[in-house]
């Protein structure tokens, strides 16, 4: 039998310097990503959106970690909606929003299996390898951190979701398919290796 889908949607674009991709969710569900996976035999239930701030009412505190309140708090709630979901014995689909939504995505998972003994795996297909920091990105968003924080690396608020670090153990992870590494990625990457 297969595991039932529980669908999350963060209607987030904090994490990036560009517009729009908050509206992914909506056009998944109006494309009927939904319908779909019932029609490959899944059970499938749709938990709505999580609450999302947009840009134009906030305030960029750090110009290192654009929107980091903002960022933490919908990734907490994404952490533990997350894992509620897996204890519940469902698969989550995370549909974003930028890329910073897999640090609450590999936080919540991470947690339930930590719980456990358990270490999880990531197969990281990106162009980019989201190593960066507050101290190594050329701009600030967080949208090109999210694997660093996954791997202990950057602000608290963001590295210590669910109250343990690392989530990720790099002898589980892999990168494929990146062609663009910011040069003070590279000592990151080095230093997780």
């Amino acid at each position: 039998m297969k595991r039932p889908i529980k669908i999350i949607g963060v209607p987030m674009d904090l994490g990036a310097n560009r517009r729009g991709v908050d509206m992914g969710p909506s056009a998944l569900r109006i494309a009927g990503l939904q319908s779909r996976l019932i029609q490959l035999g899944y059970v499938v239930e749709d938990l709505g959106n999580l609450p999302v701030n947009i840009p134009e009412v906030l305030r960029i505190a750090d110009p290192r970690v654009k929107y980091l309140a903002e960022v933490a708090d919908v990734n907490r709630l994404l952490a533990d909606r997350v894992e509620q979901v897996v204890a519940e014995g469902a698969t989550p689909l995370v549909l974003g929003g930028d890329q910073s939504i897999s640090i609450g995505t590999i936080a919540g998972l991470a947690s339930y299996f930590h719980r456990r003994g358990e270490k999880i795996g990531v197969l990281w297909f990106d162009a980019h390898a989201d190593m960066n920091t507050p101290e190594t990105t050329p701009s600030g968003n967080i949208h090109g951190m999210p694997y660093a924080v996954s791997l202990g690396f950057g602000v608290p608020e963001l590295t210590d979701l669910k109250g343990f670090r690392p989530k990720l153990d790099p002898s589980c992870c892999v990168l494929i398919g990146v062609r663009d590494v910011d040069p003070l990625e590279r000592e990151n990457i080095r230093r997780a290796s």
